[in-house]
């Protein structure tokens, strides 16, 4: 009877080590992938002050246009939290589709490589920040999960883990369906 007691003790013990450095690694990936969003944020954040210095001379009266970047850039660099962050995020985004839209207008800077570089660059770098922030959901509703899945529940107080916010979209404008229109003029 002492045998089957220390078995049964021995398996449970064994089983909440596993559980809590499931639960550790888990919150680690979350802790990484959310590295990996800011190392790309951290990146289209310097690539910001460029493009607002190439297209300033061309741009004078649509100063308004860049001071909002500026701004909008300065909000994501200083928000903290994955709720502020992307609130700043999208703020900044639509700030520099206004910027974009409104660049169209000057064919000097259409026909400027560096500015064309500069939109390449950022393209590539917001695409780099989707597919880490996708990473980062996924992770984190793994790690969510597993918190609240029995039997792991009842070691996830012993792990200290506490359930990881999900990058939402907040604007309403970012999740309207872009219009499209190929009537060629009809």
């Amino acid at each position: 009877m002492g045998i089957v007691l220390l078995v049964v003790v021995v398996v449970v013990a064994l089983w909440v080590i596993s559980a809590y450095n499931k639960l550790v690694a888990l919150k680690n990936q979350v802790a990484n992938a959310w590295k990996q969003i800011d190392v790309q944020l951290k990146r289209r954040h310097d690539l910001i002050p460029n493009l607002v210095n190439t297209v300033k001379g061309a741009m004078d009266f649509e100063k308004g246009t860049l001071e909002a970047v500026i701004s909008a850039r300065n909000k994501a660099v200083s928000a903290t939290g994955v709720a502020n962050v992307a609130k700043a995020e999208g703020e900044l985004t639509q700030a520099l589709g206004r910027l974009f839209a409104l660049s169209e207008n000057y064919p000097e800077l259409k026909a400027t490589a560096n500015i064309a570089q500069l939109q390449e660059e950022l393209a590539s770098t917001e695409n780099k920040v989707g597919f880490a922030r996708q990473l980062y959901n996924d992770t984190a509703t793994q790690y969510n999960t597993a918190q609240q899945q029995f039997p792991t529940n009842l070691v996830a107080g012993l792990a200290k883990a506490t359930p990881a916010d999900l990058w939402e979209i907040e604007d309403a404008a970012e999740r309207a369906v872009p219009k499209v229109d190929l009537s060629f003029g009809k």
